[in-house]
This record gives C-alpha cells, structure tokens and sequence, in this order.
C-alpha cells in the first residue's frame, strides 16, 4: 500500500518528456502499486480456504497478511535508498520480476512454509519496486503533469482496494481449473510480464549515484526489532506469555533501541535524527501506526467472522465488505478538496467515524451473535469506510505540516514504512485476540476484537492534538491512499 505524501519539485528531464510518454509511465506506476494494493487485501478474504486447503490452521491465517506487510514495510526506506544508489529504472525492473517470480512461487505453494516464504519475498521485492515509481515521475514529470497525476491515485488506488477482496471472493467460488485459491496469485504471472515490457520500454535510463551509502547496520536491526515485536506478541497472544513470546519480544525491544542509537550516530541515517525530534511528525507517526494497525486488524476478523460465524462464501464476505471499500474511496476523494482548509479535523472527524462504526457493529453483534444478517452490516460497515477515508487520506499529509523540505524524503519514506509495517501488525494482533476467545463462541470473539479495537483507535485521539493543524502549503491537495 502507498502513501503519497509530498509534492516535490519536477526534475530536469521534466521538459524534453512528451505527454504521451508521462501518462504511459503514470499508467506503469498505477499498475506496480494495483499490485501491491491487491496483493495485500486478497487475504483478508483468501485466508480461511488457504489455510483449510494447506492444512495450516490459525497460525497460517495470521502470518498470511503479516509476512507480505512486515517484508514491505521493513524494507521500503531501504529499497528507495537503494534505487538513488544503482538507478531507479534498475531496481524497479528488478522488483517487478522479483515480484512476478515469488507470486509464481505463493500461486504453486504446497504446504504452509513455502507459501509464506512466497509472501516474504513477494514483500520485499515490492519494497524495491514502490518507491521507484514516485521517484521516477519526480524526475521526469513536468508540475503540471504530478498534479494531475496526485489527483489520480487516490480514487484508482480506492478501486484496487475493492478488486483485491472482491476479486479473492469470485476467483475462490470460480475454482478456476479446480485451482480454488492458487489464481489470486498466478494471475500476477501477466500483469508482472505485462509491466516489465512496458517498464523495460517506457522507463529513462539512470546510472545511480554509487557514492550513496545504505545503512546496512540500520537497516538489518530495524529488521530484527520488527520481526521480534511481531512474532512475539504473535506467540503471546495465540500460546500464552511464556518464553517463546517474551524472548523474542525483549529482543525486538533490545534492537530497535540500537535501532534508534543508530539513528543519532550514522554517517547517512534510514531516517533523520531531527525528524525523531519533531512533535508534530512523531505524533502522526503514532497516529498513523495505531489507525492503521486498527483498521486492519478490524478488516481481517470482520472477514474471519463473516465467513466463520455467519457462513457465507468467500464471494458473500467480499461482498459484505464492498461498502466499506465504497465509504473509503467517497471519504478519500472528498477529503482531497477539505484538506487545505480543515486540516487535522479530518482526522478527529475520521477517527469518531470509525469508531460509530464500530460501535454500531459492536451492537449488532452483542444483539445478534451469529445470527446477523449480512445487509444487516452495511450500514455500519459503510460508515467505517467513511472514517478510514477520512484517515487514509489526511493523516500522513497533515505529519508533513511542519518538517523542512530537505527532511520530505526521508518522511515520506518512513511514513509508508510504518503504513505497511502497522497494517501488519495490526491484522496479526488483532486476528490472535479473535482466535485466542473463540472458546466464548465466534460472536464473543468478535464482540472482543471489537472493543480492542475502539480501545485502539481512541487511544491515539490526543496524540491528533498534537499533530500540525494544517499541511504543507503546496502538498495539500496531494492524496495519500
């Protein structure tokens, strides 16, 4: 998932580059991040026939989505450093066949470990391939051609996130050459071919600036930190608080302190020391971290209880959920002309949704239990969508309000990195507090992962307070979907 954050200044090539050609790599750039977007939703619905067609259990439910965020987000600042230093057209051709060749290996995937192994490497190739494609238009598109392309993203990338669940839903009951599942990722097989003919011919040729340094001590401890917060509260929340879960837990705490030192210390830090004493960034970081965490995790067990408790179809539960992809592409698009003037509003406006939203559905399920109608849902479920839009598209744009430009790089990097890092955690989290009191009954499992996440997404409401109160001046209108 992408965050379109700023609005930099078109490069030199920006004038001898036709229109034609601009729009042609707009639509490129469009198709790596559909991919991403897609391939990081289809679980949400995939998940229940993956895991009872690979015999995986709830363990294999919970990493589906994780694995894939916790590589990306992990590796995103890495792999934009990355493209400075050996050219962006080489690391975006290079994430593209990456990308197609570990969808290949998820789509064929026999047991349990390979598959996840599959989703790790689909995360981390895509982490090379994202942050080229901005970099790319950055350089070669002219002001008025990133204009119009900001304006795009938002409502293109809102459809992406629709065909992701819905398009899990009717390929899974479609049992394509008796396939079930496997489709949702041999498909990527074209659309990556695809890409990398159109990349190969479409996109300028860069050598890189090798005098760049990635900070490789800071890269592997921010990996480390990840991994070790991740699977230990994993392990916590799904086995019990013993030693497999507090060690890793300990560790992962232990690294990202080195982590943080090495911030201060590094010749050419992942992220810039002066951003970690910024108020207003850190606080949308915060902000961004704990609704994006809540939001996901929400998404994940409402499809867990739809097709779980209620029975319906794979098809039924993405169709349940379409309004809720519907209120983010209403909220988002609109927020894009409020933003200049409401600005951080949007974002105490969008949290209050949500949590309505929740609440509603909180209500109906403590009425109802798993006797609830699927129309039933949504209303709530559309009202949610709302507020997420509202989220979704202010949030990170509002943490740039009061950072230097020569810090917007750097920003914007880290800013996707914690988007894809707390959808991660946030469906893992969440999904093991729904598995860990489904001894209540579904409906109590879900009543539970309900008030955790109002619990949540509350929690971060004064932290709101101390964000900017506006965006930057010329990157308002810019989306973040």
């Amino acid at each position: 998932m992408t965050t379109m954050t700023s609005t930099p200044a078109a490069g030199p090539a920006a004038t001898s580059t036709s229109t034609r050609l601009m729009w042609a790599i707009l639509g490129l750039v469009l198709l790596a991040d559909a991919l991403d977007m897609i391939d990081s939703t289809v679980t949400n619905i995939a998940a229940p026939t993956i895991a009872t067609d690979l015999h995986g259990g709830q363990s294999l439910i919970k990493w589906l989505g994780s694995s894939y965020m916790l590589a990306m987000g992990v590796l995103l600042v890495v792999g934009g450093r990355l493209g400075d230093k050996f050219g962006r057209r080489r690391m975006f051709l290079t994430g593209m066949a990456g990308f197609t060749a570990a969808s290949a290996a998820a789509g064929l995937a026999p047991d349990p470990a390979l598959l996840i192994a599959a989703r790790v490497a689909q995360g981390a190739f895509g982490a090379l391939l994202i942050p080229q494609g901005m970099a790319i238009m950055t350089r070669t598109f002219s002001r008025d051609m990133l204009g119009k392309a900001f304006s795009l993203f938002g409502p293109l990338l809102g459809l992406a996130t629709v065909g992701g669940p819905v398009l899990a839903g009717f390929i899974i009951d479609a049992d394509l050459f008796g396939l079930s599942w496997r489709p949702l990722f041999l498909v990527n097989l074209v659309l990556g071919a695809a890409g990398l003919v159109l990349a190969g011919r479409l996109l300028p040729r860069d050598d890189g600036d090798r005098a760049v340094v990635v900070d490789g001590w800071g890269s592997a401890l921010l990996a480390v930190a990840m991994f070790g917060l991740l699977f230990g509260m994993l392990q916590g929340s799904s086995d019990g608080w013993n030693a497999t879960a507090i060690v890793p837990l300990a560790a992962g705490l232990l690294a990202f302190a080195a982590f943080a030192r090495r911030q201060g210390t590094a010749a050419e830090p992942l992220l810039k020391p002066s951003l970690l004493r910024n108020r207003g960034f850190t606080s949308g970081l915060l902000v961004g971290l704990v609704v994006f965490a809540a939001t996901s995790g929400l998404i994940y067990v409402l499809s867990l209880f739809i097709q779980q408790g209620l029975h319906a179809s794979a098809r039924g539960a993405s169709l349940a959920l379409l309004p809720m992809t519907l209120g983010i592409i209403v909220a988002a698009g609109s927020c894009m002309a409020l933003i200049k003037t409401l600005g951080r509003t949007l974002i105490f406006t969008g949290i209050g949704i949500v949590l309505a939203g929740c609440g509603w559905v909180l209500a109906l399920v403590a009425q109802s239990g798993t006797d609830l109608g699927l129309w039933t849902l949504a209303g709530p479920v559309f009202v949610i969508g709302l507020g997420m839009g509202a989220c979704y598209g202010t949030i990170f744009d509002i943490a740039l309000g009061d950072i230097d430009p020569d810090e917007a790089g750097s920003a914007g990097g880290s800013l996707s990195a914690v988007q894809q890092l707390a959808a991660g955690i946030g469906s893992a989290a969440v999904t093991s507090v729904f598995f860990r009191t489904t001894g209540g009954g579904l409906g109590h499992a879900m009543t539970i992962s309900l008030v955790v996440v109002l619990a949540l997404t509350a929690a971060c409401v004064p932290a709101v307070a101390l964000m900017p109160r506006r965006a930057p001046a010329e990157e308002a209108g810019a989306p973040a979907a």
